[in-house]
C-alpha cells in the first residue's frame, strides 16, 4: 500500500470513530440534566455495603439503598458536596451495626434510618435533609 492510501484509510477511520462517539456523547450530556427518579430535590447515594455473619460461619455482604431529600437549596448543594462524607459515616455506622448481627438475623430497618438521620444532620451540621432508605439486602 502507498502511503496516501494509509492515510486516507486513518482518517477514514478516525472520521468514522468520531460520528460514532457523537450521539454517545449528546446522550450523555442529556443524562446529567436529567434525575432519575425521586425529584429534582433527591440525591442518590451509590450502594452501600457491610459485611455481616453468614449462615454455616461464613460471611454475607448487606447492602443498603439510601438517599437524601432536601427542598433547602443550599442546604441540598451542601448535600451534593458532601456526598463522600455522607458515604463514610453511613458505612461506618452500617459496619458497626453489620457486626452485632448474628446468622440469619434481620435488619432493623426502623433502626438503620434513625442511625442514618443522625448521620445525615450531623455530616451537614443541621436538620433539614430528609434521608430515605431504599432496598436493604443480606447476600
Amino acid at each position: 500500500m502507498d502511503a496516501d492510501l494509509r492515510l486516507r484509510r486513518r482518517l477514514l477511520m478516525g472520521l468514522l470513530a468520531a460520528l460514532a462517539a457523537t450521539p454517545a456523547l449528546a446522550a450523555g450530556g442529556a443524562e446529567k440534566d436529567k434525575k432519575k427518579g425521586g425529584g429534582l430535590s433527591f440525591i442518590q447515594l451509590a450502594t452501600l455495603t457491610a459485611t455481616v455473619a453468614g449462615p454455616r460461619g461464613r460471611r454475607a455482604v448487606m447492602t443498603v439503598e439510601a438517599g437524601v431529600d432536601v427542598k433547602d437549596e443550599k442546604l441540598r448543594e451542601l448535600a451534593d458536596l458532601s456526598q463522600p462524607r455522607l458515604r463514610a459515616a453511613f458505612t461506618q455506622t452500617l459496619q458497626i451495626y453489620a457486626s452485632g448481627l448474628g446468622p440469619g438475623d434481620l435488619p432493623d430497618a426502623d433502626y438503620i434510618a434513625r442511625v442514618l438521620q443522625r448521620d445525615t444532620d450531623r455530616v451537614l451540621g443541621k436538620p433539614g435533609a430528609k434521608l430515605l432508605l431504599g432496598t436493604i439486602l443480606i447476600n
